[in-house]
Order: C-alpha cells, then sequence, then structure tokens
C-alpha cells in the first residue's frame, strides 16, 4: 500500500484523505502559482476587472526614484531622533494610558483600522465577494500592520520603531512584499503590469540603487534575479516602495507628537547627545512565560528574523522524543492505553444508533487501528524531520560564510531544504486530515455536525458534514469557518497560508472562552502538531530572499523528491498495512477497554484487593502489546530503520506492581528503609522483546540485568548537574533511587517540592496522590533550569538553560481545567525520569536562611 493513496478502511492515515468523509485527495499544502503565472488580462477579465495598469518604464523609474529618496530621507530622521531620544520616546509611550495612545496613532493615522490582521478580518468578511469592495480595504492589505489593536500596546510601537529606525530599508524589502500576501493573491491591491524588467531591493544599501530599474537587455543578470525572485517585479517593488514611505512618514509623526515639547528642528541637533540604544525586554504573557502567539504577534514589528535552524532542531527533537514517551506510555500504563483508546473513540466517525448492535462491531477495532498507526506515524514522522533538521544546521555551519543574499544557496544545502520543506508539508497534510476526520465528531462540535452511513454493516462509509438546522453564534461560526478552512486545504488556505490561520485560531481560544470551550483535548492536541510544523514551515518562509524562489527551485527536484520520499516510507506502508482493519480485528478482544480490564487504582492506598486489580490490568496490557508485536514481526519483519524500532530497542524498563506481602512479613524483611520507598514498590520488566530478536541494540543479559534491577550497565543521567554522559543510545531508565547515593539534588522552594513529591509519586514514601495546579508545573520546571514557551493548541515546550544538557521536553496543558490530574501528573513524573533520570527523592526542601 502506497501511504499517499487512499484506501478502503477506515483507521487513521496521515498521508491521505479519508474517503468515508468525501472521496476526494486534498491538494498539497505548496505554494501555488495558479495566480502569479497565469495571464493576469485572463484572469481579470474573468471576475469582471479591469486589467493592471501598464506605465512606460520612465514613469516606473520617476515614481520609484521619488519614493527612494523620501525613504532614505525618512529613514535618516527617524534613525537620529531615535539614537538620541528613543529612551523617553519608551519611557513616555508606557506611562500613557490605552485612550492615549489611541490618540496619538489617529493622529498620525487618521484612517488607521481596529483590528488585528484588518486584511484578514476583511477577507473573513468577504471572502466571497471581495472584488466589489477591494478598494475599501486597500490600505489594509498594504499596510496590515497599522492597526489600533496591535499598535494601541504599550510596546508594539516602540519595538516597531527600533526596527525601522535601527536597520536600513533594504532589511524589510522582502519581509515587506510578503507582509502583502494576502491582498495580492486575493487581487485587492493590483500591482502595475511591467514586462522584461526587474527592480533592485534586496541587499541595496545605496539611495541610488535602491528602486532602481533594469531592463532584462540591460543587464546580464537581470532576468535571474527575477526569475529566481532575488529582486522584484516592477508591480511588487512600486508596492513595497509605497509600503515604506508611508509607514516611515507615520513613525516620524509618532516621535514628533510623543516629543512634543522639543522643537521638530532641534530633534536631531547636537543639543541632544547620542545616547547607546536602550535594551528591548523579552515579551512574556500574563503567567510569566514566552509564547509562540506573542512571537508570532510581535514579528512584523521585529527586523525580519533570521532562519533559526536550532530552534527548528529543538521543537522537533522535543516532539520525537513526546511521540517515543507516548509509545512508551501506551505499552506501560494501564490507565493511558484506557483513556488514548477512549478518547480516539470519541473522535471517529460512529457506526450510528439506528443499525442494530453487533458481535463483530467493528468500532473497537477501528479505534484500536488508529491509535496504533497514529503513534507509530507520530514517531516516524517527527523523528524524520528532526534528522533532517540537523543535517540542515550542519549544512547551514559548513555553508555559512558564502551564503549572502546576492549569491544561490550552495546546491546541497537549498537540495535539503526543499526536501524538507517537502516532509514538512507532507506531515502537516496528515495532521489536517485527521483534523478533518475529528472536529465535526468530537464531543463539543458533535451537535453543529451531522453523520450519514452510506455503507453496509460489513463497511462502513460514513461521511459527516455540517447540520444547517443547528444555529450558530458569531464565535461558533468563526471557529468552525478556521478548523474548516484548514482542513479543506484548497483554495481559501492557500489565500491565507496555514500559519497565519493557525495565528488567528490560536487568537480566537485566547479571546473567547467559549471557542476554547468547544474544543476537545484532542483537537487541542492536533492544533499543537500544526503549530510545530507550521512554525517550520514560517522559518523556511522568512528565509529571504531565497523562500522566494522556493517554487521555481523545485521544478527540477520535485519528482526526485517525490520518489525519494514514496521510498523512503514503504516500511511505513509493511506497518500501516499490518494495521488495517481485517488485521486489527483480531486484537479487538485483548485492547477493548470498555470491560474495565485496564482499571487501574493506582492513585488508592495499596492493599491485597487494589494490588491485584493493578497487577491484573498490566498484564491485560502485556498481552495486547506481545500479540502486536507478535503479529508486527510475523506481517511487516524487522523494522530495520525505523525509529520505532530504535525506540523500542532501548534497554528501557517498564515498571510493574509486584504482588501483594503481607505487612507481617515485610517487617521480616531485612531490606533498608531507603531500599524499601525507593524500589520496594515496583518490578521493573523489559517490554515484549518479540520484534528484537536478532537486534544488536539490545542483548538479553542487558535486558535481564535491567529488569532485575542491576546497575552494572552504564546509566546516561542527562539533565543532571555532574553527570557523567554516554551516548542516547546507551541511556537507560533506571528504577528511581537505585542510585540515590550517587544522584545530585536539586534545592527547590515548597510549592516546587509538593509537585515533584506528586508527579514522582511513591506509595512507599507517602508521597501525595493529588492534583497539580498548571501554574504550580511551570514553577517546579522553571525552578530546577528550564524556559517554558507556550506553543498553540495545548502543547508546551520546555528548552534546558542551565542544566548540562541540550534534549528539550514537551507537555500538554490540561484542558478545560488547569488543573493536572494525579494519573497524568504521574505520566509527566515518568517521562522526566525516562528523559532525565530523575527521581523524587532527587528534590529537597531549599533552606531559606
Amino acid at each position: 500500500m502506497n501511504p499517499l493513496q487512499p484506501q478502503a478502511s477506515h483507521q487513521f492515515n496521515p498521508f491521505e484523505p479519508h474517503p468515508e468523509l468525501d472521496g476526494v485527495e486534498a491538494p498539497d499544502l505548496g505554494d501555488s502559482d495558479w495566480v502569479s503565472n497565469s495571464d493576469p488580462f485572463g484572469i481579470f477579465a474573468s471576475r469582471g476587472m479591469a486589467p493592471p495598469r501598464i506605465p512606460r518604464p520612465s514613469e516606473v523609474q520617476q515614481e520609484a526614484k521619488d519614493r527612494s529618496t523620501k525613504i532614505f530621507a525618512y529613514y535618516e530622521k527617524l534613525h537620529g531622533i531615535l539614537e538620541r531620544h528613543e529612551a523617553t520616546i519608551r519611557k513616555r509611550w508606557e506611562k500613557k494610558t490605552r485612550t492615549q495612545r489611541l490618540g496619538v496613532l489617529l493622529q498620525a493615522w487618521p484612517d488607521m483600522p481596529l483590528t488585528h490582521r484588518p486584511d484578514f478580518a476583511a477577507f473573513y468578511k468577504h471572502a466571497r465577494n471581495l472584488n466589489s469592495v477591494a478598494r475599501q480595504y486597500r490600505s489594509s492589505f498594504i499596510w496590515p500592520i497599522v492597526n489600533q489593536e496591535d499598535l494601541g500596546d504599550p510596546k508594539t510601537l516602540t519595538l516597531l520603531l527600533n526596527s525601522r529606525g535601527r536597520n536600513p530599508p533594504h532589511t524589510f524589502a522582502a519581509s515587506d512584499g510578503e507582509g502583502m500576501h494576502l491582498g495580492k493573491v486575493t487581487m485587492a491591491i493590483v500591482p502595475i503590469f511591467l514586462n522584461e524588467y526587474v527592480m533592485t531591493l534586496n541587499g541595496m544599501t545605496r539611495q541610488e540603487d535602491y528602486g532602481r530599474l533594469i531592463s532584462w537587455d540591460d543587464h546580464e543578470d537581470a532576468f535571474d534575479w527575477m526569475h529566481t525572485r532575488k529582486q522584484f517585479l516592477p508591480g511588487e517593488g512600486l508596492l513595497i516602495l509605497e509600503f515604506q514611505d508611508r509607514l516611515l512618514e507615520f513613525l516620524i509623526d509618532c516621535c514628533k507628537i510623543i516629543l512634543h515639547d522639543i522643537p521638530v528642528d532641534q530633534m536631531t541637533s547636537s543639543k541632544f547627545a547620542i545616547q547607546p540604544e536602550p535594551p528591548l525586554k523579552e515579551s512574556l504573557d500574563a503567567t510569566g512565560f514566552s509564547t509562540l502567539s506573542i512571537m508570532a504577534k510581535e514579528a512584523p514589528y521585529r527586523p525580519p528574523p533570521k532562519l533559526d535552524l536550532p530552534k527548528i532542531e529543538s521543537l522537533l527533537s522535543a516532539r520525537t522524543v513526546r511521540a517515543e514517551d507516548h509509545i512508551w506510555s501506551l505499552r506501560e500504563d494501564p490507565s493511558y492505553f484506557s483513556e488514548i483508546l477512549f478518547d480516539m473513540k470519541d473522535h471517529l466517525p460512529y457506526v450510528p444508533l439506528t443499525r442494530k448492535p453487533s458481535r463483530d462491531d467493528p468500532q473497537w477495532a477501528r479505534v484500536i487501528s488508529s491509535v496504533l498507526v497514529e503513534s507509530f506515524t507520530q514517531l516516524e514522522s517527527f523523528a524524520e524531520l528532526r534528522n533532517q533538521s540537523t543535517h540542515l544546521r550542519e549544512l547551514s555551519d559548513k555553508h555559512g560564510p558564502d551564503i549572502s543574499p546576492e549569491k544561490d544557496l550552495p546546491e546541497e544545502y537549498l537540495a535539503a531544504l526543499l526536501r524538507f520543506r517537502h516532509y514538512l508539508n507532507q506531515v502537516t497534510k496528515g495532521v489536517l486530515n485527521q483534523l478533518k476526520l475529528s472536529v465535526g465528531v468530537s464531543p463539543p462540535l458533535r451537535a453543529f455536525f451531522v453523520q450519514y452511513d452510506l455503507g453496509s454493516a460489513k463497511s462502513p462509509m460514513l461521511k459527516v458534514l455540517p447540520n444547517i438546522a443547528i444555529k450558530r453564534d458569531k464565535t461558533t461560526q468563526q471557529l468552525i469557518w478556521l478548523l474548516q478552512t484548514l482542513w479543506e486545504d484548497d483554495y481559501d488556505l492557500f489565500l491565507c497560508r496555514m500559519t497565519t490561520v493557525i495565528d488567528e485560531l490560536d487568537r480566537l481560544l485566547k479571546a473567547e472562552p467559549k471557542a476554547l470551550g468547544l474544543v476537545s483535548p484532542y483537537i487541542a492536541m492536533l492544533i499543537g502538531e500544526l503549530s510545530i510544523t507550521g512554525e517550520c514551515l514560517r522559518q523556511l518562509e522568512i528565509f529571504q530572499p531565497w523562500a522566494n524562489g522556493f517554487e521555481e527551485a523545485l521544478v527540477d527536484r520535485e519528482e526526485g523528491i517525490k520518489k525519494e520520499f514514496e521510498e523512503h516510507t514503504k516500511v511505513w506502508a509493511q506497518v500501516y498495512d499490518t494495521f488495517e482493519l481485517p488485521n486489527v480485528t483480531t486484537l479487538r478482544q485483548l485492547g477493548d477497554p470498555s470491560d474495565n480490564k485496564f482499571q487501574y487504582p493506582v492513585g488508592k492506598r495499596h492493599n491485597k484487593a487494589n494490588v491485584e486489580t493493578l497487577r491484573r490490568s498490566e498484564a491485560s496490557l502485556d498481552a495486547f502489546w506481545n500479540a502486536v508485536d507478535d503479529m508486527l514481526h510475523q506481517k511487516a519483519g524487522s523494522l530495520n530503520g525505523t525509529a520505532y524500532k530504535q525506540a523500542l530497542s532501548q534497554p528501557r524498563y517498564l515498571q510493574r506492581t509486584p504482588q501483594w506481602v503481607e505487612p507481617a512479613a515485610r517487617k521480616e524483611d531485612k531490606i533498608s528503609q531507603s531500599q524499601k520507598q525507593s524500589n520496594g514498590s515496583y518490578d521493573y520488566v523489559p517490554p515484549s522483546s518479540r520484534l528484537f530478536q536478532g537486534s544488536e541494540s539490545v542483548s538479553s543479559a542487558r535486558l535481564e540485568a535491567l529488569a532485575s534491577g542491576v546497575s552494572k550497565i552504564k546509566i546516561k543521567r542527562r539533565g543532571m548537574p555532574g553527570a557523567e554522559s554516554t551516548s542516547e543510545n546507551e541511556r537507560a531508565s533506571i528504577p528511581p533511587g537505585s542510585l540515590a547515593d550517587d544522584q545530585p539534588t536539586f534545592q527547590v522552594d515548597a510549592r516546587a517540592l509538593k509537585v515533584f513529591r506528586t508527579v514522582f509519586f511513591d506509595p512507599a514514601a507517602n508521597t501525595s496522590a493529588g492534583e497539580v495546579a498548571w501554574r504550580d508545573f511551570l514553577h517546579a520546571m522553571d525552578s530546577t533550569g528550564f524556559a517554558a514557551q507556550k506553543l498553540y493548541g495545548s502543547v508546551w515546550h520546555f528548552q534546558p538553560t542551565t542544566l548540562d544538557v541540550e534534549r528539550s521536553i514537551q507537555f500538554h496543558e490540561p484542558h478545560p481545567r488547569s488543573k493536572i490530574p494525579f494519573l497524568v501528573a504521574r505520566r509527566h513524573g515518568r517521562r522526566l525520569n525516562r528523559a532525565y533520570g530523575w527521581h523524587g527523592t532527587m528534590f529537597v526542601l531549599k533552606d531559606n536562611k
């Protein structure tokens, strides 16, 4: 089976649309050229619009020269003002009330739009009739960053002043052009048309070169500059000059109003000494942490960022670790396994109740199939993206000195970027398909959709459509429109771009509690997935001027990349075939959680009945995974080369409950009290080894040593000051406290200590089994040397700062309550143990004396 082709079963497949919804494959996510490369006159005529203006070259050059002259004069003026008064401007602006700030803004720009991204707001309101109102919104589409909602904040205007007054105009040429993307592709703004000329802006530091019009016949590189998008079409160039001309004039007017007590002719005179540039403070949210949404909101007001490959690598590495932890938790924790299956059941199209129940009802088999495929795909996809991002970083370091806006990228670097971009788009497409499958049947939104069964009892064909009988309020309508724009992956998404839609979705969820209440934790997780791949795609978009030429560079390479992708994912296809519905039906009885076989009262006090229940649940889970591994081994082979096998081949343990021992017998046990508290509560056993027969990575002796708790295996205790380091494959999770004498100690306050005593719950050590407030968890992680950043959806990214470790980790914020349930908190502790070797005895109360 090709993972890119539709199939008849109802399992999750990340690289295909779902025929039970509409049977039509969605288009690729890559940028399209079906507007820019088509006949402009034909397009305009088909829409009943006048064709673009075609001026003479001399007119274009004169307009460009006039605007360039004004732009450089404005820049010198603004630069001089900021050199002398930036600290004063910043102080005065932050002291003003919002009403006073808006008064200044409207005095300098009287018709300033009200809302954030006014171009997107106009498109949302008039998407089907935009041509008729395009002239009315032209300013919003050219200057979307100029709006009262954003600039009225205490910091945004000062960011914009700093970036535009401290960096020359050519720095922003490419990003200013990209900022008009929505206006250009919707034809709300129409550039002039002048063929066989190019306008130079990128890298042009001299006024006479900035906005220079060059004929293809007059310069040997002119056509190549236009073709590879290193420079600009004349119409695009004039729009960028118009943007910068008006923006810089506006910023100078704001400075004049704020510095009202200083005569205009003296603002840049020697009367005022040049001052050091005041530092910019990091923007934090109400909880005191950085968020991706704040970074995205501020990005247009800062200097264009450079491609941040270490950030991409960190995001993808942490997401890969989370995928590994998910697989281990599914195998180790019966309550987690059961919870994931019930959650997936709530987010799959279901057989209507009008059909008679049947012993052969495939619903739980479909659920099990979806969970197995999703967990495998998440790990393979993000591990592959992580590996490619590491390779890109190495190539960037290698070619760094040779990368210049005036030059082509080195071939191997460009090829690696295009390959990474293609894989990102494919993984993103998979998440969008799952979003399409899940939103309409998710419990909070199910009432707004209707499910139709177009198949038979043995082969259901389920179709989910909007329920037109149910009225939607404004918030619900906007939420569904944004989600549908994402999952439909069609013309609207091409126009808006996925990163913009996700930004707007995040803003809506923050601003409207009702919208947040309509998003289930599983849908929030999918939005979080999109935030990770979307941020990676955003990073590629800002890699200017080369990003503008990716589509052109892809023409001769696309087929090769697609063939390589298909070859690389052949083993994935084998796993998908193995987990198809007919095969997984044999696992249904073992994996069906509806009979409470996975009941897991781990938070209750241990007694004989509870311990027996725990052991039965663990045995049921082990039986299920043994059957899965046997089936994989028989039908998919060795799985060599997959991240899945590599993860499960690590010498890790599964935590299991030992047999009940009567209290009287325990008193006669001569094990030390510290050993009782550390190791007496659990046994540690290796996972099923069926998949690893013949594997060189894990020997039987190593697994036996691990299972018995023998510590002669060399352990990597990552994240522990002074800890000895070995390779990643040599690191093994260890029973908490088995090396307690060698572990470092974190001195934390009482608030953090309470968190760690819960997440590293040990019934023998009398630790607490309660909920954990999310803010307390953030505080605890911060107190041990992690910087937390909120991504979109429910995902938080924790980056080590003061620890001697590079590995990041990600956790989901609880939703809708901001309390981490005990069972989830305990899983967080297991993940921290697997990632860094942490355990409960490492944390002690800090002496405040």
